[in-house]
């Protein structure tokens, strides 16, 4: 009895070994021919039998399979997904077992793959197809993890599509990774254009530089930090998802690990005020700008999210200081008129409220001059802004201004400044 279950056994591996062989064979030979279809049943036939495959059948039964889910390059989906997946098993398997017979194969299939998702991402950028861009982006992340700025930029335009549950997801994720984004870029001046270019290396910049002299003026430039960026928007994500303890949770654990960063103690001010600690957060824009009062660009953070937390006499005082310390700062200036404007605007509402009487019409006539008074205040503040930059080309400006003498009823001035926008934009 003893030998007749041995026998048994010997039977049973013996037409296992075979299966897989035949299906192995089968998978190759649909793969000749391109019979993909052929090829990933062939695949799913052989996967069942997976187990029993020795080190070598098994390397080779998952390069196969990745075959046979590519398609050639046709894969998309779920199967692309799969494809990777497998490669990766695959590499780790050789890994393992000490034999890479098929992980450079792997590696050229992944990198044809990666350069496929970063072609249709460029295809899609240039069509301002955001989605397709943030998903081209996630699938590089996944297939190159150590590519993170592909996983900040999908974050970044997920929340640009309002897809804010994916943002918050891959901010997160970022965040978990400890991922700053510091990097060194080189960069040097094109002989030819004047223009400054970034190059891949330290060493093609060099080349351009001292060997082939196309290039001049090396400068080495440090990135900046994105890690504040990132906990600003999972605190805005979770301020608009009305969750402000979370993201006051959030900015906190932030400003411990990274207290002299002034963006997170800018960010924690906002978010401050959405959870009603208004004096808390006036206390840390005045802390800001008490740290570091002659920076231009930070006074200008400081109005920026003032402005956001409706502490408009603070975020006039700081965008007045931007401009004292740098005169030619257009969004400063123009912020400047936007809370001149924003006041009057705000009249409108009780304006469009009053009745007929002659206590309302006297009331409406108040408000009115009252409109009027912020509206040319607006103005002021941009015409004197152009008198002290007679150089200025911004369309911007120029339009700010025509509108505010559009609603103000004087057509000379808002046909003036239609004129100068233009005159701009034909180049004139």
């Amino acid at each position: 009895m003893k030998k007749l279950l041995t026998l048994v056994l010997v039977f049973t591996v013996t037409a296992v070994s075979f299966a897989q062989k035949d299906e192995i064979k089968a998978l190759e030979k649909a793969l000749k021919k391109s019979n993909f279809a052929d090829a990933k049943s062939a695949a799913s036939a052989a996967e069942a039998m997976m187990g029993n495959m020795d080190d070598k059948t098994k390397a080779k039964f998952l390069f196969l399979k990745a075959q046979a889910l590519y398609a050639n390059g046709t894969a998309s989906g779920s199967d692309l997904d799969e494809t990777v997946a497998t490669l990766e098993e695959l590499k780790d398997h050789e890994s393992s077992v000490g034999k890479l017979r098929y992980t450079e194969d792997a590696d050229e299939m992944k990198s044809e793959i990666y350069n496929s998702f970063l072609t249709k991402a460029n295809e899609a950028f240039k069509k301002k197809d955001y989605d397709v861009v943030t998903k081209a982006y996630e699938k590089i992340y996944k297939i190159s993890p150590k590519d993170t700025s592909f996983l900040y930029d999908a974050a970044l335009l997920s929340a640009q599509n309002n897809d804010y549950e994916t943002s918050l997801k891959h901010f997160i994720k970022l965040k978990e990774l400890g991922y700053t984004g510091i990097k060194m870029t080189y960069r040097a001046t094109n002989k030819e254009t004047g223009k400054e270019e970034p190059f891949i290396d330290k060493a093609s910049r060099d080349f351009s530089v001292k060997t082939i002299k196309t290039h001049i003026k090396p400068v080495d430039v440090k990135e900046e930090s994105k890690r504040a960026n990132i906990v600003k928007n999972i605190a805005s994500i979770y301020v608009s998802q009305g969750d402000n303890e979370k993201a006051l949770t959030v900015t906190k654990e932030a400003r411990d690990e990274f207290p002299d960063d002034k963006e997170l103690l800018l960010t924690e001010a906002v978010v401050l005020t959405k959870v009603g600690e208004n004096e808390k957060a006036l206390g840390l824009f005045k802390q800001a700008l008490k740290e570091d009062p002659n920076n231009a660009n930070l006074n200008f953070n400081v109005g920026v999210t003032a402005m956001e937390a409706n502490q408009y006499d603070v975020a006039k005082s700081a965008f007045e200081q931007a401009l004292k310390l740098k005169p030619d700062y257009v969004n400063a200036a123009m912020n400047l008129s936007f809370i001149e404007v924003d006041k009057g605007n705000s009249l409108y509402e009780e304006m469009n409220k009053l009745g007929d009487s002659a206590a309302d019409y006297k009331r409406y006539d108040e408000l009115k001059a009252q409109k009027d008074e912020l509206f040319k205040a607006g103005a002021e503040i941009l015409e004197k802004f152009v008198a002290n930059n007679p150089n200025l080309d911004e369309v911007g400006v120029y339009n700010q201004l025509a509108n505010i003498y559009s609603a103000l009823g004087e057509t000379d001035k808002y046909n003036s400044y239609k004129n100068k926008v233009k005159e701009i934009e034909s180049g004139n």
